[in-house]
């Protein structure tokens, strides 16, 4: 059956804090999306607001009109927003007991953990509906450190990482993930975020609900559950934060965890501060490269762009001096396609090319 749901992202939709909205706008998964919450941009499409792409949803003011204007009943509610601090606020408690009220259950994908708030395990049992923690951890005896497994698999794997957070990481991995796909290659790609596992990711968990060092085996061993269940060409794992980031540390576990033979860098140019650390500047791409090269032993085979406040002249010429300063294919995955850095993806990994030229993949 069809799950029907409303995506809540109040005054934040389109922006970094909406990445979990907009992610399941553009790619929505297990669920389709009947309306989106966020009252500053009431009677908007949300296609056309965030990519200029009409899609039939609309952007509503309050819960009472989001489920008004759904053409099928909603019956989840998914928490849309992903603030730096990571806890509700008292406006937002309320939204999410009047979905309960309505007869949703609630998709929750921040660290502040509904199933263990007695008020709200509460109003679900009165109300028959079910609450999903997505971020949180499975028991703490099932979790497992670094084995090394990962060092004996084969198969190609790639991290897109960043410059930052919130720059389309997730984003580019699953639309470069499909694009292998459609060229004929089996593919598996590894969530590491609370977006792609309410997508329907069938690899992955939620990395910064755990401890470093479990955090790193645990992505080492949903890789080799991938690599057995599948039998992957190529495997896409999803980044987070910065390696260079102050405040995370998730990108060291992509990196330890999964050991990836390439990387592809996705990169914000018109950034100047870090989103939700303005007193910090952005690392320049070099920096980036350099460091993810030498901490990861790898090597970073394209680059990637947020067009975030870029026109596409600007997106145009940067693309241009970029390739022309790093000697790397460029694009925006979103806005010209993600060919260019696939064609790389296959040039760069002997495997990919045997298969194309016994007829594997097309």
């Amino acid at each position: 059956m069809k799950k029907y749901a409303i995506v809540y992202c109040e005054n934040q939709f389109g922006s970094m804090d909406g990445k979990t909205a907009n992610g399941l706008i553009r790619s929505s998964g297990l669920y389709d999306i009947t309306a989106v919450i966020d009252s500053t941009k009431t009677g908007r499409d949300s296609g056309e607001f965030l990519d200029g792409k009409r899609n039939g949803i609309p952007i509503c003011k309050n819960l009472q009109e989001a489920i008004a204007v759904s053409k099928q009943k909603p019956s989840y509610f998914i928490l849309g927003i992903a603030p730096a601090d990571a806890f509700l606020k008292e406006g937002e408690r309320r939204v999410i007991i009047q979905a309960m009220e309505a007869g949703m259950n609630i998709i929750n994908p921040l660290q502040e953990f509904l199933t263990e708030d007695e008020e709200m395990m509460r109003i679900a049992s009165r109300c028959g509906v079910e609450i999903r923690d997505i971020r949180k951890p499975k028991p703490k005896k099932e979790w497992t450190l670094f084995t090394g497994q990962i060092l004996q698999i084969p198969t190609p794997i790639i991290a897109v990482l960043g410059t930052d957070g919130a720059c389309g990481k997730r984003t580019t991995a699953m639309i470069l993930d499909r694009a292998l796909q459609k060229r004929g290659y089996r593919t598996a790609f590894i969530a590491t975020g609370q977006t792609g596992l309410i997508q329907g990711a069938s690899y992955g968990f939620a990395m910064d609900a755990f401890p470093l060092q479990y955090m790193i085996g645990e992505l080492e061993r949903e890789i080799v559950r991938a690599y057995e269940n599948e039998k992957p060409d190529i495997m896409i794992v999803e980044g987070q934060g910065a390696l260079s980031h102050p405040a995370y540390v998730s990108s060291a576990g992509v990196l330890k965890g999964a050991r990836p033979k390439a990387v592809i860098l996705q990169h914000p140019p018109k950034r100047k501060t870090l989103g939700d650390f303005p007193f910090m500047k952005m690392p320049t791409v070099q920096s980036e490269i350099d460091l993810i090269e030498h901490f990861g032993q790898t090597k970073v085979i394209a680059i990637t762009l947020n067009h975030e406040e870029m026109s596409d002249q600007e997106l145009t010429r940067t693309i241009r001096e970029y390739e022309q300063k790093f000697h790397l294919p460029v694009t925006d995955v979103l806005k010209i396609g993600p060919d260019k850095v696939v064609d790389r993806i296959i040039e760069y990994f002997p495997s990919l090319q045997n298969k194309a030229q016994s007829g594997v993949a097309i």
